[in-house]
């Protein structure tokens, strides 16, 4: 017989309830589960029978399993087959067989259900036949399912195991969890890592490995992602083997099946130590760069003035001066690195929050509202350059001249280019100047040459009224994408 999955012990009570149904079916006393082996049958259930096995060349089933239909066989002793047979010669002295065969859908021969009696028959009933069969097909629909789970059993352990080994050789320390973010798998990185004993850190366990100050913020973002699925990811301090805390990065994904459900969570921990070490050294390098600059721009200022005092017929240019390059210094400060305590509580990447912080002076006056967009370094400047100089020409000549004046500024993007008004409300009567002065020619060089903006003036009776248009690439630079590989 060839090789085919046989019943499991945990199978035997379902042959066995086949077995005694089909005794009662027939009406017989003898019903079996027989499978034949090259030189034995053995019987996986059986009822009205002691023996457990006979050897193959007694067996009545191994003809049986031949065919495709019931075998009869109404009276043994007339049967050359089996008139000399030590089952029909002998206990249990069998007159009447009939077996259904039992076939594996690929062909293999494994048996027979049959039913014996001590009685001659001429055979059986259309019902006990119609029944036999369904019995006999109900058993090898449970061999093949049981074939088939022994089989997704063992791809499911190969897999496992390659998981394991890829897993294991791993420069990462590797993690996986159960729905409920129940800790129950490490691999060989994270005991090698932390000098834990497999399992000690099953369950909750691995969060005591975090530095205290640490663990609670951890706590609240993996619960997080177990309530809303979303992929954990966060950075903490995990101590060492050599009882040392490090920086580490911490992720993991949910897996789902087919309708949605998350079925496992795997993650990994990489240390990041040196590249925060790295990271802070160049944080307070730029931030001790950029205090620099900021003092160039103190000193600057102060040699202006200085230099008024020796020539006070230069006073007015150097005051202006003074004022651009002021401006120029907060425009600076606003975007420049900033340690926690001196950041600003606007984003430093907000063009609304750099306008605010320029025209503070301004700040009962000067209206700023509409959405906002993000700016960098290299926009800021001109930036500050071009609303210095349309306040300070408002504060001399325009809207903020007078007591009751006041200034609107609005932004609107189309995420395409961004489009500013400045409108001056309640100052002086006003006329367009027969000559541009340094002033509008600054804003000209800062909006057009350095922006590629656009620019649109309406020199109403009651205040200027401005409008700047600047491609939103003029005022960010575009995230670095990752090479294609």
């Amino acid at each position: 017989m060839q090789s085919f999955d046989l019943p499991a012990l945990e199978d035997n009570i379902t042959l066995q309830s086949i077995c005694d149904f089909a005794s009662t079916l027939c009406d017989t006393p003898i019903a079996l589960v027989s499978f034949v082996e090259a030189t034995r049958q053995w019987f996986a259930a059986r009822a009205g029978l002691i023996a457990r096995e006979t050897p193959r060349e007694q067996s009545f089933c191994a003809y049986a399993m031949l065919g495709e239909d019931i075998m009869v066989v109404p009276d043994a002793r007339r049967d050359a087959r089996f008139k000399d047979n030590p089952l029909v010669t002998g206990e249990p002295h069998i007159r009447f067989y009939a077996g259904a065969p039992l076939i594996s859908e690929d062909g293999i021969q494994l048996g027979a259900l049959c039913v014996i009696d001590s009685q001659p028959r001429a055979d059986l009933t259309a019902a006990q036949r119609q029944g036999l069969k369904v019995l006999a097909a109900n058993i090898m629909l449970l061999l093949s399912s049981r074939r088939s789970r022994r089989v997704s059993d063992r791809q499911l352990d190969e897999r496992e195991a390659k998981f394991r080994v890829l897993a294991d050789a791993m420069p990462q320390m590797v993690w996986s969890t159960r729905p409920d973010g129940f800790h129950d798998y490490y691999n060989a990185r994270w005991y090698e890592y932390t000098g834990m004993e497999p399992g000690s850190t099953d369950g909750g366990g691995w969060n005591g490995m975090f530095h205290p100050d640490d663990q609670d913020r951890a706590w609240s973002v993996w619960r997080h992602s177990l309530e809303s699925g979303d992929p954990y990811e966060i950075e903490y301090r995990l101590r060492n083997s050599h009882g040392e805390y490090r920086w580490t990065l911490g992720r993991a994904l949910p897996i789902r099946d087919k309708s949605g459900a998350i079925t496992r969570w795997f993650g990994t921990c990489t240390d990041i130590h040196e590249q925060k070490m790295l990271q802070a050294q160049r944080e307070v390098v730029a931030q001790e760069l950029s205090h620099r600059i900021k003092n160039i721009f103190s000193v600057i200022t102060g040699l202006i003035s200085f230099s008024t005092r020796h020539h006070p017929e230069a006073r007015d240019v150097a005051n202006d001066l003074r004022d651009r390059i002021m401006a120029l210094g907060r425009a600076h400060d606003f975007v420049r690195p900033h340690s926690e305590a001196s950041r600003p509580q606007a984003g430093q990447n907000s063009l609304m929050g750099m306008l605010r912080e320029l025209l503070n002076a301004y700040v009962e006056r000067v209206h700023i509202e509409g959405e906002d967009v993000t700016i960098d370094d290299r926009s800021a400047t001109p930036l500050a350059l071009v609303f210095h100089e349309l306040a300070t020409n408002a504060a001399k000549y325009g809207s903020l001249s007078a007591l009751d004046g006041a200034v609107h500024l609005r932004c609107e993007t189309d995420r395409q280019s961004v489009r500013l008004e400045w409108r001056e409300m309640g100052g002086p009567t006003i006329a367009q100047p027969a000559k541009a002065g340094f002033g509008t020619e600054l804003i000209e060089l800062s909006a057009i040459r350095q922006l590629s903006g656009k620019i649109a003036r309406e020199w109403n009776s009651d205040g200027l009224r401005l409008n700047l248009t600047i491609p939103c690439s003029s005022l960010h630079r575009a995230p670095v994408s990752a090479p294609t590989p």
